[in-house]
């Protein structure tokens, strides 16, 4: 009778399509109004998946090597071209359509590359806050190019109970305090959450038919299908067992550049087939 309980492991199925491998431009579209501290916190990150400085321990370039396990070899990001967009150019109220045109700016068009849209907190879009935190997609442009695109939004005047959780108090579930965030911006470090699960997705299911599980219309993909998950020990509520700053107590799990430092979620392993978390 136990066998019949027993969790079974969780499997990604691959689905026997591209997989975005190699060298990758990160293409960014900043939507709105950041403060420079605000980029250069998104900005670490995103250089720190790759970095290949003197590694920290545990360090953001070490969760991204598990991307290397699925099918192709190794991802190498780097930053391309970025645009700011400071008027709010199609208005303060996007939609999918919007999402890809923004995706679509000429300048961001190039081949091997992920167009990264980072919305500021003023921003409403389509679904944010009712179903996604953060998107990525792929779509044809007037040209006939395909590109892969993402989104992730600022949530912290909108949902932050839903999309900056574990820095703030969730909205339904069990009520445990928050934690500091370790750059002391809740809706920024909500953002470098969901911007590690989206580009995780991106290059390990980019078109709809490489890793996931369930419908290919609501997969869960290599960080989605471990939501909540940040350190050993995690239940619904509980982020795990996870590092504190002694000096501001805030709560961290990885070290980027210059030291700075981030919590990113559990990202799932295809050689153990769990959720591999870096604490």
């Amino acid at each position: 009778m136990l066998a019949l309980v027993q969790n079974q492991p969780l499997v990604l199925k691959y689905h026997k399509g591209a997989l975005l491998k190699g060298n990758i431009s990160l293409h960014l579209l900043w939507y709105g109004t950041f403060t420079p501290t605000q980029r250069s916190i998104i900005l670490d990150f995103l250089q720190s998946l790759t970095s290949t400085s003197a590694p920290h321990t545990p360090s953001v370039s070490t969760w991204w090597r598990t991307t290397e396990s699925y099918r192709g070899g190794p991802c190498t990001l780097g930053i391309g071209n970025q645009i700011l967009d400071q008027n709010y150019s199609l208005g303060k109220s996007l939609n999918t359509h919007h999402l890809l045109a923004l995706a679509s700016n000429p300048k961001l068009t190039s081949p091997r590359a992920v167009h990264v849209i980072l919305t500021s907190a003023d921003v409403a879009v389509q679904d944010f806050c009712v179903s996604q935190c953060g998107t990525h997609a792929s779509a044809k442009t007037k040209s006939g190019q395909r590109i892969a695109y993402a989104w992730v939004g600022n949530s912290v005047t909108q949902c932050p109970g839903q999309c900056a959780w574990p820095f703030h108090q969730p909205l339904y579930g069990p009520q445990t305090p928050p934690l500091l965030p370790p750059n002391a911006d809740v809706g920024v470090d909500g953002m470098v959450v969901n911007l590690a699960t989206v580009l995780a997705g991106v290059v390990t299911n980019p078109f709809e038919d490489g890793y996931f599980q369930g419908p290919a219309t609501a997969p869960l993909e290599a960080v989605s299908a471990c939501t909540g998950i940040f350190g050993k020990g995690a239940y619904p509520g509980y982020a795990g067992d996870v590092l504190v700053e002694n000096t501001t107590g805030a709560s961290y799990n990885a070290v980027g550049l210059r030291g700075r430092r981030f919590l990113l979620p559990a990202m799932w392993d295809p050689i153990s087939s769990t959720c591999k978390t870096l604490v």
